[in-house]
């Protein structure tokens, strides 16, 4: 498939571009407010830097909420068979930098609209409860209340903007099944590391995504509970050891064993928190 390009940013080596097309017709399910057709989409386009690694920095900005200066992450989630490149804790657990947490509740938003089929109704109610595994686990509330728009939504990748935001779009990296940006605080003094922002992509172009873990399909329980995992704080899992943690870094089609947190998912989410 040709991938149009019509703007580009880059920083640190990282591009973003947007490329807005016509997506799905408007959704019954929401607020008549919401119901909008023509919902616009955007091209993700997010290299990878020389040494392929899935952790890619975006650099510093900042934050607008605080005014002070963080520091942004790509976490890329690819299809088993992607760069293995990664760290894999002993404890089959990893933080994205010690100490670096959630010090604040914030809410989320969600544009459920995507090409493959799956309801509104289930992507807005699933990234909700999949929230509530990390948090139960945690026995803290982290991410605190979503809610769902048709407007359009686009991840974070030069700097924070203040929301935190979860929608389908064309990844151009065609082995990335979804990619999270995550803006903190994450080093220096360990009291002062902090996690501010957070934005998923889910790439409805190379995958098809599927409700009830189908074969040959990315089931999305599994991957949205993954990708939250680093919303909350945590890293990827690359050793052979952490195979069966929701947080191991790579993950196939009809796979559902990361909808439910492993022991050592749920030992860091504890210690984090």
């Amino acid at each position: 498939m040709t991938k149009k390009i019509i703007a580009v940013s880059t920083i640190i080596g990282v591009a973003i571009t947007a490329n807005t097309v016509l997506a799905e017709p408007d959704f019954p399910w929401l607020p008549a407010q919401l119901n909008t057709p023509g919902v616009q989409k955007q091209l993700v386009n997010l290299p990878l830097p020389a040494d392929n690694s899935p952790v890619i920095s975006l650099g510093f900005a900042p934050d607008p909420q605080s005014q002070q200066i963080v520091e942004g992450y790509a976490i890329v989630h690819y299809a088993k068979g992607g760069p293995s490149k990664g760290k894999g804790g002993e404890n089959c657990y990893e933080f994205l930098a010690k100490d670096a947490k959630w010090k604040s509740v914030e809410p989320w938003t969600t544009n459920p609209t995507n090409t493959r089929g799956l309801d509104g109704n289930f992507v807005f109610g699933n990234l909700s409860a999949d929230i509530s595994k990390w948090e139960s686990a945690a026995g803290a509330d982290i991410l605190g209340d979503g809610t769902a728009t048709s407007g359009i939504l686009i991840a974070d990748t030069v700097s924070p903007d203040g929301r935190n935001e979860v929608y389908f779009a064309d990844v151009a990296d065609s082995n990335a099944i979804a990619i999270t940006v995550v803006w903190g605080i994450f080093g220096g003094p360990l009291s002062q590391r902090t996690i501010v922002e957070w934005d998923q992509v889910y790439d409805e172009v190379d995958f098809d995504w599927s409700s009830s873990g189908e074969a040959g399909k990315m089931d999305f329980e599994n991957i949205a509970t993954h990708e939250l995992g680093h919303s909350v704080g945590l890293g990827d899992l690359y050793n052979s050891g952490c195979l069966e943690e929701t947080m191991y870094g790579y993950a196939t089609e009809g796979e559902i064993k990361k909808r439910d947190l492993n022991a050592g998912d749920i030992a860091g989410i504890q210690k984090l928190y």
